[in-house]
């Protein structure tokens, strides 16, 4: 059964708030994002002024050759790698200049996180990964239930019980999504995330983040070299040597 076959079919309702626009205090906003590396005596630039602004509730496609500095971006505004100079603000938070400790709890609190390779814990069960994020920081209910909630929004109702290795490509990426949404996040980035699945399976994906961005009112931020995603996302955000492409 496809996504929105199953989509069409669920009967229990999503309780997460939709997060309202404000044209004040954005999702994202970055500011003269700078990132260089030494290398022998100089400096490689790999961001070289990034300037962008992404709203509440937009699904935008962060695209680029490799090489361009597109992962290096996601990084930095997923509070994992810290730019050389300039600003990263998430929700209106100044996430820069963070220690560790604070930016864990940025991470834990503002931003959802989904990865290529997905990084489910093989010795957990799908509803097991989703509870993992609501046992850091404080949260209110049973991570038992938020966890079901959440499988049951993304389709896999079905596979609570399940371990990754017993899940399809496309399902470990609904767990991957489920865990990320977990903690009620502002923004939800995801890199790459129809990079290891065949299709059918990326149509589903697809659908499944705007089903979800129409249902929760998150921000959804991808990282992709597939045009199909780009095209199905709200607008792209072109990176080329480092720099906003016009």
């Amino acid at each position: 059964m496809t996504w929105g076959e199953r989509h069409s079919r669920m009967a229990v309702e999503s309780s997460e708030k939709p997060i309202s626009k404000s044209t004040d205090v954005p999702a994202l906003e970055g500011r003269d994002i700078r990132k260089s590396l030494p290398l022998g005596g100089s400096r490689i630039e790999i961001l070289r002024g990034i300037n962008l602004r992404v709203e509440h509730g937009e699904f935008v496609a962060v695209v680029g050759p490799s090489g361009s500095g597109k992962s290096t971006l996601l990084g930095i505004i997923a509070g994992l790698d810290t730019p050389t100079s300039g600003q990263v603000l998430i929700d209106g938070v100044d996430i820069t200049r963070m220690g560790e400790g604070q930016l864990a709890q940025v991470r834990n609190a503002k931003i959802g996180m989904v990865y290529q390779a997905f990084n489910l814990i093989p010795t957990l069960t799908a509803q097991e990964n989703v509870e993992v994020p609501l046992y850091v920081g404080k949260h209110s209910g049973r991570p038992a239930d938020r966890a079901k909630e959440l499988l049951t929004l993304v389709g896999l109702e079905h596979r609570l019980g399940n371990r990754p290795n017993q899940l399809s490509g496309g399902e470990q990426q609904r767990v991957a999504v489920a865990r990320a949404l977990a903690a009620d996040p502002a923004i939800v980035i995801m890199d790459e995330p129809t990079g290891n699945l065949d299709q059918k399976n990326s149509e589903n994906v697809l659908q499944m983040v705007r089903d979800l961005r129409d249902r929760t009112g998150k921000t959804f931020i991808i990282a992709t070299h597939d045009p199909n995603v780009a095209a199905a996302a709200d607008r792209s955000i072109r990176i080329v040597d480092g720099l906003v492409a016009d």
